[in-house]
């Protein structure tokens, strides 16, 4: 059985969250079905290719802190997209239905100016939006090593009104190489049934998932407590650093995000399989820094054989 090249984008950070960005290729071990991997190509340039889709809930969710959702996630775009061609992206919105709102681009003022022209309002169809991401915009030549392929969901992780399934979309974000990120709009003290939706998004992709709402008013006194509907809590504002706290919760998960994403480890390798052995429809990956166990690895979980690109780009180790 031939299988072609195997790529891994990994985020490690120690165990206060921060990034650890002094490893060797030989610090790592890649098991694939738990068969130790050579590791073919190895790098952690700062400046990685990407295309990144931008795909934003505009549900009644949204409307309280929007404002602020919406100037942090224009500000990710011009970190992200910084005019340079090797770096370009996409935005998709998402509300009772999901819509490409801006196909392809190295342009950022094409993605900002439709960020700032949005109004929130309806329901949610969040796997719609993913699955236009995997399937109906304008790919980048080199696609899916160089540049590499990434999703940003903006939004808590409901959804509505969709036509696809969760695991329908898990799949198709591994068939397609995409890892996938998300920065949470649920707000600090109600519950969300929909978390472990972008938690599994996240997670089982190599990405993970932001909640600058995560109690933001700790540092902040002046609030007041009180039941609400649905036995959940909300905090009203007492003094005017609420404002503040949150936005300072929203910018720093975004800065966060755009760190992570322009500056990890990529590897690629070749499975060593057997021949012999049946073949899986799904494979399953994990990433180990041996001598350091203590630390937490961020890779995609495994692959489809029979959706690996027939090869990558001829690019010498780093």
């Amino acid at each position: 059985m031939q299988v072609n090249e195997v790529e891994l984008p990994v985020t490690v950070t120690d165990d206060k969250g921060r990034f650890v960005s002094d490893l060797k290729a030989a610090d790592f071990r890649v098991l694939d079905e738990g068969k130790p991997q050579r590791i073919e190509f190895f790098s952690h340039d700062q400046k990685q290719p990407v295309v990144v889709g931008f795909l934003v809930d505009q549900s009644n969710s949204v409307k309280t802190h929007w404002d602020k959702y919406r100037d942090a996630m224009m500000e990710l775009v011009w970190q992200l997209l910084p005019g340079d061609k090797r770096y370009s992206g996409y935005l998709i919105t998402y509300a009772s239905e999901a819509e490409l709102k801006v196909n392809t681009t190295s342009d950022s003022e094409k993605v900002v100016s439709a960020i700032r022209k949005m109004k929130p309002g309806g329901g949610a169809a969040l796997m719609d939006a993913i699955h236009i991401a995997c399937t109906r915009r304008d790919l980048v030549k080199g696609e899916p090593y160089e540049p590499r392929r990434v999703i940003i969901i903006l939004g808590d992780g409901r959804d509505t009104s969709t036509n696809h399934t969760l695991d329908e979309v898990i799949e198709l974000a591994h068939r397609n190489q995409v890892t996938i990120y998300a920065v949470s709009t649920q707000a600090f003290g109600f519950v969300n049934e929909a978390q472990p939706v972008l938690e599994r998004l996240a997670t089982e992709t190599g990405g993970h998932v932001e909640y600058p709402l995560n109690n933001p008013y700790k540092d902040v006194s002046g609030y007041l407590s009180k039941p609400q509907d649905a036995g959940n809590y909300a905090i009203d504002v007492g003094t005017g650093g609420y404002a503040a706290q949150i936005s300072a919760g929203i910018i720093k998960a975004v800065e966060g995000l755009s760190g992570e994403i322009t500056t990890q480890y990529v590897i690629r390798y070749v499975p060593d399989i057997d021949p012999e052995a049946k073949p899986k429809i799904f494979r399953k990956i994990k990433v180990e820094v041996p001598a350091l166990p203590e630390l937490k690895i961020h890779a995609r979980q495994g692959y489809y054989p029979d959706a690996l690109p027939s090869a990558a780009p001829p690019i010498a180790n780093q």
